[in-house]
């Protein structure tokens, strides 16, 4: 057990490995309560969220999903999120623990000039995430639930609560997340586990979101970084005129120094955050996040480095505990699921 973001979290339960091979080949579950969740509700929900992030909030179906990003006037990101429309002006946001409440403090400024209702929602839910192969199958026989299609959202009654099933997930795999009534958590974690659903812990959480490179903020973002140097441009519609936009729009236009890259370690080697990027006896760039893949039997990792090395296949080093260790610039994802049958 560790402390996470003033969350009590486990590590593992039985090994990260072990966790992180059932979530590839069968299902696994992860508390995931620490995320942070903020309801928007009003007739000004929709202008007010497309001031405040930097997706095109419009787009979200009632039901839908959507990534986005919060970010400061100079394009750092805030946080990364998940934005769940639940109805025609009522919206969900899903926040990393570690920046809740920096997250409220900028929900609440902005709101002042939209007619909405802003509340911290996080008491009231417990999040489970159920991922795998065989994730929803179970989900769906052992509980009988209705499940949302992937990047949708739909509010059923789990355990004879109220509750909300989000098709998404931060695996690289299939499954949903479950945003349930905390006195009927504990029951349905057993259910699930009884039934041979992995339980997971922070280690396979990590390993799994670096195969599928997803970011993590505190390490691949934060309010030093950009979207555009994190490879997110996608996820940003200056059109919006979100808070960060003009300067978004500024660095899509003339380029960023760094970049970041996924990349492999051929050999021995596994890199970590902070590691230094060579090229020959030059510094080129810093790893933001690095582990030993499971998947792949080798060191990964993604790296924010010289904007000019980052084509897949260039050959870079990475200083591990002062050992040169070759690194080749890859492509995203690293791990790619093999489909399988179920």
């Amino acid at each position: 057990m560790v402390d996470f973001s003033g969350w009590e979290m486990p590590v593992y339960y039985d090994g990260i490995r072990e966790e992180h091979v059932a979530v590839r080949t069968h299902a696994g579950i992860f508390d995931v309560s620490h995320m942070g969740q903020i309801e928007v509700e009003g007739p000004g929900s929709l202008a007010f969220l497309q001031r405040l992030l930097s997706n095109d909030i419009s787009r979200i179906q009632v039901g839908g999903a959507q990534y986005s990003m919060l970010l400061n006037d100079e394009a750092g990101v805030v946080d990364d999120l998940f934005v769940y429309r639940l109805g025609g002006d009522r919206y969900l946001v899903v926040t990393n623990a570690g920046n809740h409440q920096t997250d409220l403090l900028h929900f609440g400024i902005v709101s002042r000039g939209f007619d909405v209702h802003v509340r911290d929602a996080s008491d009231n839910y417990v999040m489970l995430a159920v991922q795998g192969p065989n994730a929803r199958r179970t989900l769906s026989e052992q509980m009988h639930l209705e499940l949302p299609d992937r990047m949708k959202v739909i509010a059923h009654q789990v355990g004879r609560r109220a509750g909300i099933i989000c098709g998404t997930g931060y695996t690289g795999e299939d499954g949903v997340e479950l945003l349930i009534d905390p006195e009927i958590a504990p029951a349905v974690w057993a259910e699930l586990v009884d039934v041979g659903i992995v339980p997971c812990g922070l280690g396979a959480r990590d390993t799994l979101r670096l195969e599928a490179c997803y970011h993590l903020h505190g390490n691949d973002l934060s309010t030093e970084i950009d979207p555009i140097s994190a490879g997110l441009g996608w996820a940003c519609v200056e059109s919006t005129g979100f808070i960060g936009s003009d300067r978004v729009a500024a660095l899509r236009a003339g380029g960023t120094d760094e970049t970041l890259v996924p990349f492999l370690i051929e050999g021995e080697g596994i890199p970590r955050a902070g590691n230094s990027v060579m090229l020959g006896e030059e510094t080129v760039g810093e790893v933001s996040s690095g582990t030993f893949s499971p998947s792949l039997g080798s060191g990964i990792g993604m790296a924010y480095v010289r904007s000019d090395l980052i084509s897949p296949g260039t050959l870079l080093a990475v200083d591990v505990r002062g050992k040169r260790r070759t690194a080749r610039v890859s492509s995203k994802p690293l791990y790619t699921k093999v489909k399988q049958e179920t």
